[in-house]
This record gives structure tokens, sequence and C-alpha cells, in this order.
């Protein structure tokens, strides 16, 4: 039994992993100061994202592809773009992501404090992706200020500073694209981001709007992700030698992504997704509205006690077939493998140059707060 649904809650300044697990055995659904509905239950959160009739990812005014798109469009859109994301395209570059990873841990200095999510996590994004997309190294750095600038607007709230980063990020594209275009198809680079422009949906070329588009859900919001899933996975490794222990004395790359996974589940920096309800529905025993604004809270359900007994106990067998880190449903996460190679490579690379992980006892760890989840700094001390 649940008390009266709450309205007009605010998670400004909180740690969005703490207040949900505050707010989740008493409510499955809370509205908070936006007029959002957010669903902090697993079986809510699952019903939603598996119903994609009725909650709609269609929720931005600008064009989101192909994650704001709905029914078969959305299933042409990712038809034709899951294809850069397949193992078998993705194996070409796993020789240039164990060399970045491993000269990224070569530079980070021994004996002092360095952060894991700045200094690990987001240089080594940025390096990866760049490689992947074919982009040039000269963007390396203005990337890496970029996804902590990010960071720091969305943390802020500061809606003309977030416009203003995401505007930056565009034209960052264009300087990237514009080489490309009108160049000839046996002069243009061999990369993913020449033939993302070569791609076509429903027999027309993909416009500059959606090649934009796509390009910024492939970087802007994964290098960001990736940087915050390095900092909760490195905070784990320094708080549990012997886990550091076990992984540096040898396991395969299915039982190290599967701890990888039970970790994000545990930690989940991948905070909400949005929907907007395209009929009156009831969930949870609650009544929405048509056109009510949802969020799918991936954190909260994915410590959900109902489903995980203790959501802090790891237990990657049991868990996996009920974790929800990179979604579920026709939307869940098309970059799972990319991410998954990545996490994979950076972890491996961190263990084999050191011997010991652990937190720096003069600057401690500060959890990030809403709207994002997981740790804004990992300071560690790399031996």
């Amino acid at each position: 039994m649940t008390d009266h649904m709450p309205d007009d809650l605010s998670a400004t300044g909180r740690d969005l992993r703490a207040y949900t697990d505050e707010l989740r055995p008493r409510h499955g659904v809370v509205r908070n100061v936006q007029g959002e509905w957010v669903l902090l239950r697993h079986d809510l959160v699952v019903q939603a994202a598996q119903d994609d009739q009725r909650f709609s990812s269609a929720v931005s005014r600008h064009l989101h592809v192909p994650n704001g798109l709905d029914g078969v469009v959305h299933s042409n859109y990712r038809t034709a773009l899951d294809r850069f994301l397949t193992p078998e395209a993705l194996a070409p570059f796993h020789g240039a992501f164990h060399r970045m990873a491993a000269d990224v841990v070569a530079s980070l200095p021994r004996g002092i404090a360095v952060d894991a999510v700045g200094g690990f996590g987001s240089r080594f994004a940025v390096r990866a992706q760049s490689a992947w997309l074919g982009w040039p190294i000269t963007l390396e750095d203005r990337l890496v200020d970029w996804v902590a600038e990010n960071h720091a607007a969305t943390r802020l709230g500061d809606r003309a500073w977030t416009r203003q980063v995401a505007e930056t990020f565009d034209g960052l594209i264009h300087e990237v694209l514009a080489p490309r275009r009108g160049t000839a198809h046996a002069d243009a680079p061999d990369d993913v981001t020449t033939r993302l422009m070569q791609t076509e949906v429903n027999g027309s070329l993909l416009t500059d709007e959606e090649i934009v588009s796509v390009l910024r859900n492939w970087t802007g919001g994964d290098l960001g992700s990736i940087a915050l899933c390095v900092g909760v996975l490195v905070h784990r490794l320094a708080t549990q030698p012997a886990l550091q222990d076990r992984l540096r004395a040898g396991v395969s790359d299915a039982e190290l992504d599967a701890i990888v996974d039970e970790i994000l589940r545990i930690d989940d920096p991948f905070v909400s997704n949005r929907r907007v309800t395209t009929c009156p529905v009831t969930i949870g025993g609650v009544e929405l509205p048509q056109g009510a604004r949802v969020k799918l809270n991936w954190t909260s359900a994915n410590r959900d006690e109902a489903v995980f007994d203790d959501p802090d106990a790891m237990d990657p067998q049991g868990n996996a077939a009920h974790n929800l880190v990179y979604g579920i449903g026709r939307h869940a996460c098309p970059g799972r493998l990319l991410a998954t190679l990545e996490l994979r490579i950076a972890l491996r690379a961190l263990l084999a140059a050191t011997t010991s992980i652990t937190l720096a006892a003069q600057s401690p760890a500060e959890r990030a707060v809403a709207p994002v989840g997981g740790w804004a700094s990992v300071p560690v001390v790399l031996a």
C-alpha cells in the first residue's frame, strides 16, 4: 500500500539515487515541480518503456533521430543506423581503443590525486569516440572542455547556458561535416561519419538536420555518459580492493562485462528518459491525462527492492535479466555494444597499469546531483 501520491517534489541539488531510494518504497509514481510524472518502480518503468503506442518518445520540439521517433518511422531509422553498431562494425576499432586507453592511463600521474571522471573517463571517451567516427585529433581538447561545460550547465539547470552549450556542440559537428560536403565520393574519408552522410532511409539520403541529430545523439550524450560510468566503476574498485585483485587476476570479457553492468545497475548514471502519453493512461494506480509528460527513472527502477531484494548486493548473473541500465523495449540504447566495449577496455587498461587504486584521502569523491547521476568527481590515487 502506498501513501497519497505527492505532487510538486523537487530534486534540485539532491543525489537522485538517494532521493528515489527514499521515495520508492512508498510511491510508484510521483510528480515533480516541472509537472512531470516520474515512474520509480521497476514494473512501471518496464510497462511504459514497452508500450510505445501510449508512451510516445516524441517529446521534444527539436529533431531527435532516432530517439524521438515512434513506430515504423523509428524502426526504419534504427535499421539504417544500427548497422554502424554491430559487433562486426565495431571489430576494426578494438586495437585503436586498446592503444588509446593505455596511452591515457600512462599519462595519468601516480601517487597524487587524479579525477577518474574528468581526468580519465572524459579523455578516453572523447579519444575513442573520435576514432570511431573519424574525427580529427585536433578537436580532442575542445571536446573534453565541452563535456565539462555541459556537465556544469546541466547540473545548474541553467537553460540558457545549456542551450548555448548545445549550439556549441552543433557547431563542432558542422566543422566535421563541412570538409566532406561537396567532396567527390572517392576523395571523402572512409569513416563512419562519411558513411553516415551516405546513408539512406526509405530510399532517401539523410538530411543535414538528421545527420547532425544522429551525431549529436552518438556523441554529445555518450561522451558525458561514458565519463560518468567510468567514475562509478572506478569508485567501486577503489572501495573494494578484493574486486580489484579478482579482476587483475584475470576474468573473461563476458564475466567482466557482467560485472560492469551490475556495478552500473547499483549506481546507474543513466538517470531517466522522457515520454509523453498519447491518450489517458492509468499506471501504478495513478491516472495520467493525454499529453502528460512522463519520466522513466532507470536509476530508481534498477534499485527496486521488489526485484533486487538488496539493491546494493552484487549479483551479476542473478540480476542480469532485470538490469535496465541500457533500457528495454524498442528504444533500448542502440550504443550498448559500443559503450560496453569502451568501458571494458578502459577498466582493463587501468587495472593492467596499476597495482592499487584508492580513494584520495584529502579530496573526497563528490556525488552528482539532479538531473544527472553517478559521481561528479572521483579523485583517486594510482600506484
